[in-house]
């Protein structure tokens, strides 16, 4: 009778079925179809990675899964131990080769010829050829050598490079990703639900599949189509939608890779060393970030009171954080949480300036927005001095954020950002000789608009209402002033 014995290696995630004897053609299909490989010199059948299906055949089969004894460094010391032999022989074959190739050279010493028509020339081509031969083969065994040599080097390498902290604090920023991939199905399945709770009647449900996304629904492309031509009654496929998203969240198959890969996540954070319990200030923007890393949807995090936070989202969080769509702690447990899910709060960085040369973007006061605005029409009273066309003054304009930046898109849209000098001026472009120079050095930018702009207007400087202002760096009285002079002037004249 045959025995098996299964491990599993958290090192390279692979599962190991060992036999104690040669499988018959039934158990050796199944471990076929289920993705495992025969390895000639281990002698057992691996699996490229681990899922579920495989791990549910290994137990099968050996009742258990123990953990694999041989660590990866191990295994591949004996692999490039096992090459390294494979090279050795090519290189003594190449070495006996060469050894052969010069034996026949020395029919040809001094440089003898080939007797053409000599009773000779049938014999010195002949061993002309096994001249060639054995050289060509040396080179041959030599290549090969080589290349066993390299890899039983890459193996040693490989094994290296997959404990390398590195490499290890990337490959736990995949198993993030893939944690959060999971957590994701699960997050839209409770979204469907909640949906089709809504929708009840045949008519809601024609319309939701008629013109909502199908994965919104958790419905198949087609689903509609054959509705709208009665091959499926609405409330079937409504039931249809319902069964497929209740499998999604209760199933075992998703939650069973998510169980594995916290696992995989804490061993790998076990051997960067023990995550350090957060100690700093504590906000709710450090539990929102720790709870969307884990693939909480859409997270809002808010103070109920005095060093205790409650985390909320519209679907159920993942269920290693809570069992609810809620969860509410005191500042204490939710550093312990965080802790124990192995999350480790990114330091902070210092802000990074802007490139060079840039200066700050500044959303001046309603008061500084107007009175720069009269400079600017101030200005162009005294430009158009003697001119045939007055000039007409511009306001200021006032507008939220969202619009500003729905608008603000081109060099031919509404609003746009410019440079201002300490003169007040916008900073332009001109050309000085064969060069393109600025036209003054900025000190400041700010959010101007062309809406409606005529002849012989200035730009209109922009508020934007839901942000704060600050302080332009220009002494505004002051260009004030010599602006008015300049304009009585023109008045004057």
């Amino acid at each position: 009778m045959i025995s098996f014995t299964a491990t599993y290696s958290p090192e390279d995630n692979k599962i190991r079925i060992y036999a104690s004897s040669r499988l018959d053609a039934e158990t050796y299909a199944q471990v076929k179809e289920a993705g495992f490989k025969w390895a000639p010199k281990q002698e057992l059948f691996v699996a490229p990675r681990w899922t579920p299906q495989r791990e549910d055949l290994a137990i099968k089969l050996a009742g258990e899964i123990e953990a694999e004894e041989m660590t990866l460094a191990e295994r591949a010391a004996m692999k490039a131990e096992r090459l390294e032999d494979l090279a050795d022989k090519r290189h003594a074959q190449s070495n006996a080769f060469a050894r052969r190739a010069d034996e026949l050279s020395q029919a040809f010493y001094m440089g003898q010829p080939i007797l053409v028509g000599h009773h000779s020339e049938r014999g010195a081509r002949k061993t002309q050829e096994r001249m060639h031969s054995a050289m060509t083969a040396s080179v041959k065994a030599e290549k090969a050598a080589g290349y066993w040599l390299g890899r039983a080097s890459s193996a040693e390498h490989y094994a290296s490079r997959k404990n390398d902290p590195r490499v290890r604090a990337n490959r736990i920023k995949t198993l993030l990703a893939e944690l959060r991939d999971f957590q994701r199905g699960i997050n839209r399945a409770h979204t469907a639900l909640a949906i089709w709770d809504e929708i009840t009647t045949d008519e809601q449900i024609r319309d939701a599949l008629r013109n909502r996304d199908s994965r919104e629904l958790w419905s198949g492309y087609d689903l509609y189509y054959k509705v709208d031509k009665g091959e499926i009654a609405p409330g079937d496929a409504r039931q249809q939608c319902i069964d497929g998203a209740m499998v999604t969240v209760n199933g075992p198959n998703r939650r069973r890779w998510i169980e594995h890969i916290l696992h995989r996540l804490a061993f790998e954070r076990s051997m960067l060393g023990d995550v350090p319990r957060y100690d700093g200030e504590f906000t709710p923007v450090i539990i929102q970030a720790f709870a969307r890393e884990h693939g909480a949807e859409s997270p809002k995090c808010t103070v109920i009171a005095a060093g205790r936070f409650r985390l909320e989202s519209p679907v159920p969080l993942p269920a290693h954080i809570a069992s609810a769509s809620s969860l509410e702690l005191n500042q204490d447990d939710w550093r312990d949480l965080m802790q124990a899910c192995g999350y480790t709060v990114p330091e902070r960085k210092a802000r990074r300036a802007g490139k060079p040369g840039t200066v700050p973007l500044i959303n001046p006061s309603r008061e500084q927005a107007e009175q720069l605005q009269e400079i600017w029409n101030l200005r162009m009273i005294a430009a158009r001095k003697g001119k045939q066309s007055a000039a007409k003054p511009n306001e200021v304009r006032e507008t939220e954020q969202a619009f500003y930046s729905a608008n603000s898109k081109g060099d031919y849209d509404v609003f746009k950002t410019v440079e201002i000098a300490a003169d007040g001026r916008p900073v332009r472009m001109k050309w000085q000789g064969h060069e393109r120079v600025r036209s003054g050095e900025p000190v400041a930018r700010i959010r101007i608009a062309g809406l409606g702009l005529q002849m012989y207007q200035p730009d209109a400087v922009v508020v934007i209402t839901d942000k704060p202002g600050k302080p332009l760096p220009i002494d505004l009285d002051a260009l004030e002033a010599d602006a008015r002079h300049a304009a009585a002037e023109e008045a004057a004249a």
